[in-house]
Parts: structure tokens; sequence; C-alpha cells
């Protein structure tokens, strides 16, 4: 056997390596279960032993058909399918095949292929090409699996580009493009979300006091500077949870939640009013602006409404222009009568 393979065809002979790139995988042995000979890419699943002197069953173990436990067994299989399982290197592999007897009594040579670890044996012995039959269909199914890998890749890429895309465009419809705060939209969610939950929550209205003069003298451009800024005082003034829109030209909201104590909206309200006082600079002129602001509180209503809440916020407001602007006012129900007067 180490010059020559006798072919089950007649006195026709061929070369361990000519059978070794017929058959890449293949092995023989004899009628002991010794192992004689194997292929170039069966030998280099087994870095760690030499299979050449082993006992077959020592090293594989037979699935199918069940019971194999014999060479005697082994060797009634001749043309049947075998599915063997092998360990090698830490790592379990399937293959399957084919046995035929050898001419002249030399025993027994067995055709395998890998099965279903096909893959993970490429990955693991860094096989290529070569390391395979010319007709082993295993080449075919690596570019089909590569291929499907290939495409899921893209479609995950896909579907987390368009997830992206769908909370980008969800984000800007419910943000204020100018401030980057949240927009009325965003705050009519928030405040229903916060209704639905039974969740008690406070309303700051604020309006802008001698926003109009910025723009009459030093123009829109900064104007819109004034704006952004004042969005960056009330994120700043206000927590990472409240949320902090601007619903109208220089008219801004903000929902508040968890104060328990009014005085502590109070103080909450002056401090932002007081941060609009410093004059805002632009292109070397500097902005002076107010803010009165009108609060009311989820609370006093019965059954909390989102029109009334913002009606009661506003007639808090108006007290506050008119009490002299820069202030702040929390509704009571006697402000709704002296504003309807």
């Amino acid at each position: 056997m180490k010059d020559q393979f006798v072919s089950v065809l007649g006195e026709r002979s061929l070369s361990n390596e000519a059978v070794g790139r017929l058959m890449p995988m293949h092995l023989t042995f004899d009628a002991k279960g010794t192992i004689t000979g194997c292929g170039p890419t069966m030998a280099k699943m087994f870095t760690d032993r030499t299979l050449i002197g082993l006992n077959f069953l020592d090293v594989f173990t037979v699935r199918r058909p069940n019971g194999v436990k014999t060479t005697r067994e082994l060797a009634s299989m001749v043309s049947e399918k075998i599915q063997l399982q092998v360990e090698t290197s830490g790592r379990s592999y399937s293959l399957r095949g084919i046995c035929q007897e050898l001419a002249h009594g030399q025993g027994y040579v067995m055709n395998l292929s890998f099965g279903i670890t096909v893959v993970d044996a490429v990955r693991d012995l860094r096989l290529t090409e070569a390391d395979f039959a010319h007709t082993d269909l295993a080449i075919e199914l690596l570019y089909l699996v590569e291929a499907k890998s290939a495409v899921m890749h893209e479609l995950r890429e896909l579907n987390l580009r368009l997830q992206g895309a769908k909370q980008e465009a969800e984000q800007q419809a419910l943000t204020d493009t100018l401030t980057g705060l949240r927009n009325r939209r965003a705050l009519e969610h928030e405040m229903n979300r916060l209704i639905e939950r039974g969740t008690s929550f406070d309303i700051i209205h604020l309006d802008l006091d001698f926003f109009k003069q910025v723009n009459d003298t030093l123009g829109h451009a900064a104007g819109d500077h004034v704006l952004r800024r004042v969005g960056e005082i009330l994120s700043r003034e206000t927590r990472a949870a409240d949320t902090v829109a601007r619903v109208g030209g220089d008219e801004f909201v903000i929902v508040l939640h968890g104060i328990e104590y009014s005085n502590l909206l109070i103080s909450i309200a002056d401090r932002i009013i007081a941060a609009l006082t410093v004059p805002i600079e632009f292109e070397g002129q500097f902005c002076r602006i107010s803010g009165s602001i009108g609060i009311t509180r989820s609370g006093y209503y019965l059954v909390p409404d989102i029109e009334a809440l913002h009606a009661d916020a506003d007639t808090a407001l108006y007290h506050s222009k008119r009490s002299g602007r820069g202030r702040s006012t929390l509704f009571q129900p006697a402000l709704a009568s002296a504003h309807s007067a």
C-alpha cells in the first residue's frame, strides 16, 4: 500500500498521490480495523496524532447504521451509507461516506466527506479548495453559505440603517428645528402619556419679554440666536427627565413631574427668569430680554385636561405680564375671574 493503491477495477492500479487527489478524505484499513492509509485532507484533520496504525473504531464513532462496535460489523457495511463522528484537537466533526472492499484481500477503503460541520471544519482547519475533491459539492455549499452570510450581513446593515432613519425621522417630527427642543406635538404626546399613567405633573408656561425689540433693532438673525440661547438656558435649568418645548415664536412650555411642593416650582421658575435677564451677546451687541411665567399643576383638576391646563397656565402668565413682567405666577381660581373681568 506504500507505492500503489489497487483499485476495484481489475488489476489496474493508482499511485497514492493520484488517489489522494481523487479522494482527499479517504481511509484504508485492514481486516483487523487497523488504519493503513489516508488522504491528505484526512491527515490534516489530525495534527495532534498520526492515523496510520490506529484502530478505526478507536478514532471514529459510527452513528449510522447504529450498533457498529466491531471490525467485522464495520466490514459488513460495504456499499452502505455511513455516518461517522470524530473528535480531534478538541473539536467534533460529522462525516459521511461509503466503504468498499479492495481487491486481493488488501482491506477496505472508505471515502468520506464532511457533513453539516463542513463550515466549522473549513474555519478550524483552514481548509481551501485544494483540500476537497473536484467533484465534492462542499465547495459549492461553502459559496452558498458565504453568499448567504454576505446577504444576511447586508440585510442587517440595511435594517439598522432603516431603523436609524425611522428614529431620526421620528425625532425630527418631534423636535423644534431652531432650538433643538421638543415641539408642540412632542409636548402634547408627553402630557397625554402622563395623564394616561395617572402621573402628577406641572406646567411652566414661559413667554419672553422684550423679544420683539431684539428682532426690530438687531434683526431676525439676532432673534434666532437669542431663541437658541434660551433653549440652552431652559435645558440647563431643568432635569433630563423634564420636557422642554418651544410652542410658538417666543413661547416655551416646560413639563415637570415629581415636584412635591409649589414653592419649589416657584423657585425653579424664578431661577429661569434670573438666568434670562443676563444679556446675550450677538455680533458685538447685547440682547436684553426677560421672561414672564405662568404655572399650573395637574393635581388641581379632578380629571386633568390638556386644554384646561394650557388655558390656566396662560391665565397665570397673563397675570405675570400685567404685574410688571419678569416674574412668575402660580395659577389660582381667582385669577380666572380677574382675567375674564
